[in-house]
């Protein structure tokens, strides 16, 4: 048995999440203990001006840089104590960085890229762990989206014999994986369908404070605007055929006000939100039905931190009424913690010299060895 550790900051920012997980030799992981290491204000919103800034120093990406990286080495600290897990156990972290701009198709005239803050070097130094990092720019060269990588992982814990099934990560974007039954040769079909905790977090926090809303409760109270809905899924976007990935480069605050009249009441426009990102989930899901003839699936797994916005799963219900929502934990998984069991195991991947990404959701040449290894 080997056991890891995966790291995890996803673009809702509100921290990093920290999965001890035990892999079998077969590949099979097994979650053993978490730990949530909450984003400082003054580090989130450091992090978000670098999200949205035109122009950035580079003494600016390195103070970043630096407090992240540090603020990680402390979510292991802790992740160990409270397992009382001696480091030298552990086998590897695998560790994502925390994502500043991502643009898989580039801009303009210039390559694609994708960019995360991370410092293995230092990680590997206050842990005296080994990390693996950097697992999105290998499939970036095989000319793949980099994202999204969780797909690969959702296989491992999710297909079954005798069912298609999915899998939805709603973090703050969401991504989407249709998995076939497992006796079948049809391919793993996944890719970010839109946004979700990203825009609903940023205008709930501009409109009430606090980082998001909780349960959906103030989405709940409002009433979806239908023009606006439609205005804002006539972005091509979301009719584009995977393989497909987004960020905030293409979802922000502005986008949404570009789309606004500025007679829409803010609760209504929170209303909106959520039912844009239930509807392009929706969308999304037929979309990959569509790639691989596939019948409708029978569950659907909501994972990730919107996986306990009672509003957004009960929209999610109403558009997809033969399919049942099944919790993440049903499947042996807390849904929390989904995302960082995801990098624990793809770092146990590239320590064994096995591809981490799937071709048929990304996009790339072929399976590729994902991740840079830091010895400690």
């Amino acid at each position: 048995m080997a056991l890891l550790v995966g790291l995890m900051s996803g673009t809702s920012l509100d921290g990093i999440d920290a999965a001890l997980v035990e892999i079998e030799p077969s590949g099979h992981p097994r979650l053993l203990a978490s730990h949530a290491e909450t984003m400082p204000d003054t580090l989130r919103e450091r992090l978000l001006a670098l999200c949205q800034a035109e122009r950035v120093a580079f003494a600016e990406l390195a103070c970043a840089e630096d407090a992240f990286s540090r603020l990680q080495a402390d979510a292991v600290t802790r992740l160990l104590a409270c397992s009382g897990t001696p480091a030298e156990r552990i086998h590897a972290i695998g560790s994502h960085g925390q994502t500043i701009e991502h643009a898989p198709r580039g801009h303009a005239d210039g390559p694609a890229y994708t960019l995360q803050l991370d410092n293995p070097s230092l990680l590997a130094e206050l842990t005296g762990c080994m990390v693996v990092a950097d697992f999105r720019r290998r499939d970036l060269a095989a000319g793949g989206q980099a994202a999204p990588l969780a797909p690969a992982f959702h296989e491992a814990l999710f297909r079954r014999a005798g069912q298609w099934q999915l899998a939805l990560n709603l973090g703050g974007f969401a991504n989407l994986t249709l998995l076939p039954p497992a006796e079948s040769d049809a391919e793993v079909i996944g890719f970010d369908t839109g946004p979700a905790n990203a825009l609903l977090d940023a205008w709930h926090a501009r409109h009430r404070g606090g980082r998001f809303d909780a349960d959906g409760a103030w989405a709940a109270s409002g009433r979806v605007d239908e023009t606006l809905l439609e205005r804002l899924l006539a972005e091509p976007f979301f009719h584009r055929p995977p393989p497909r990935s987004t960020g905030r480069e293409e979802f922000h605050l502005d986008w949404l006000e570009n789309h606004l009249t500025g007679k829409e009441s803010p609760v209504d426009v929170q209303a909106t939100l959520a039912e844009l990102t239930a509807t392009s989930v929706a969308l999304g899901i037929e979309m990959a039905r569509e790639l691989v003839g596939a019948p409708v699936a029978r569950a659907l797994i909501p994972c990730g931190g919107g996986a306990h916005n009672l509003d957004l799963l009960s929209r999610l219900a109403r558009h997809l009424p033969e399919t049942a929502l099944t919790p993440c934990s049903d499947w042996g998984w807390p849904a929390d913690w989904l995302e960082a069991g995801a990098f624990a195991w793809l770092a146990w991947r590239r320590l064994e010299g096995l591809p981490g990404n799937l071709p048929s959701v990304t996009g790339a040449a072929g399976p590729r060895v994902l991740g840079g290894v830091y010895a400690p």
